[in-house]
């Protein structure tokens, strides 16, 4: 079965989950940019510097509409995309596991390269495990992926379940960082050779684990089973209507999740509670389910103006950047790179939080603009054509002027 695995035959792509994707890009970039440039080592203290209004302001923006909203929605699209694709290959009964096993194997290696050539909060790696563990319940109930995507998502205690295992190991993330302080994290990336660059970017991530296996891994986890779930009913067949009859719960989750952020950010901190070492947690993991939510409802919001509006002419740029979501994601991390260690121009811990949201977006509607013309050209992006090359073993053609068919014209996955 194996060896009868060829790329499927073109067909319509979706446009509006080519929104989703451009969309998703841009709040990861906005995000992930605040942390190249400051670590998480250093974070705290560096943004307490900049007290300017517009500042505060790009700082509650971010708090407000980015922190923790963009990668469920990465992740879900992503665990859609490998429902999607895994369906057509059941359909034609060559549906293959060591096929999945070799497509997440060769974006597990992207990942790892991203990580120590460019940046360490890649995530690419993480889904190309998850993927593959997610690959193995595409046969089971709806009822069973949903039960399991709600207990990723709700179960409250990863931080004891890391503690314990990690202790039962004898293994103390926090022992990789432990001779770097944020002086010398500044002197590697802005005055370091590329080689020490590396080398902190290996210990950064090392010291991240926790951080990586107790939120996001299970957040992705959790959305990856979603986007499975709604990948077995089709959704994507009748996602007008989908849109429509989700309407009222959808904007009540809005309602609630956002009454319960601004709560979280601008009333609780007043009180003593919010300190409280037993209540914390919980009030915490209610921000992160509403800031998850929240997620959910972005991508609500901007289905219904897709189809219910004038304003779908605003939305349509983003798909050019989506279908060439891995070749983005990467390219961001490149231009992080060239924007603030020493290969570049470093400005690591120079730029203020209203600055790093203006390089984000002005790099994403670069990121727009490079990808409809590069698309003008070439089927797929360069990093999804060689990721598709190497899964299929052989190079497949990408110039618009090759007459041959163009592989998984609707896949999801990245």
């Amino acid at each position: 079965m194996e060896n009868s695995i060829r790329p499927t035959a073109k067909s319509k792509r979706i446009d509006l989950l080519d929104v989703y994707r451009g969309f998703a890009l841009l709040g990861i970039f906005v995000v992930n940019i605040v942390i190249m440039n400051s670590t998480f080592l250093n974070q705290d203290e560096f943004a307490k510097q900049w007290t300017s209004g517009i500042d505060q302001f790009a700082e509650r923006v971010l708090q407000l509409f980015f922190y923790t909203k963009f990668f469920p929605i990465f992740s879900l699209l992503f665990g859609l995309g490998i429902s999607m694709q895994a369906l057509k290959l059941k359909a034609k009964n060559k549906l293959s596991f060591s096929f999945f096993g070799r497509r997440m194997f060769f974006l597990f290696l992207i990942g790892v390269g991203h990580i120590l050539f460019l940046w360490s909060g890649d995530v690419v790696h993480l889904y190309a495990l998850l993927g593959l563990f997610v690959t193995l319940l595409l046969s089971r109930s709806n009822k069973i992926i949903l039960f399991l995507s709600g207990f990723f998502l709700l179960f409250p205690f990863y931080d004891e379940v890391l503690f314990y295992l990690f202790g039962k190991m004898n293994f103390d993330p926090g022992r990789f960082l432990s001779g770097f302080d944020g002086a010398e994290v500044n002197r590697v990336i802005n005055h370091g050779s590329y080689l020490e660059g590396l080398k902190l970017r290996a210990l950064e991530y090392m010291a991240n684990l926790p951080m990586l296996l107790g939120f996001l891994a299970p957040l992705a986890l959790s959305m990856f089973l979603l986007g499975l779930y709604l990948g077995k009913n089709r959704i994507y067949d009748s996602l007008e209507s989908y849109i429509t009859k989700i309407r009222t719960p959808m904007l009540i989750l809005g309602l609630i999740t956002n009454v319960y952020r601004i709560l979280f950010l601008f009333v609780l901190p007043d009180y003593g509670m919010y300190s409280n070492d037993l209540l914390r947690p919980y009030f915490i993991k209610a921000m992160v389910l509403s800031d998850v939510f929240m997620g959910l409802f972005y991508l609500w919001i901007i289905g219904w103006l897709w189809y219910n509006t004038k304003l779908k002419f605003l939305l349509k740029p983003l798909r050019h950047a989506g279908r060439m979501a891995l070749t983005n994601y990467l390219m961001q991390s490149v231009i992080g790179l060239l924007l603030f260690s020493s290969v570049g121009f470093s400005l690591y811990e120079t730029m203020s939080p209203s600055q790093t949201l203006s390089v984000a977006t002005a790099v994403f509607a670069f990121q727009v603009l490079y990808s409809k013309l590069w698309l003008s050209y070439f089927k797929y992006g360069p990093m999804e054509w060689l990721w598709r090359s190497l899964t299929y073993k052989k190079a497949l053609p990408i110039t618009r002027s090759s007459k041959k068919e163009i592989p998984e014209a609707k896949e999801g996955a990245l």
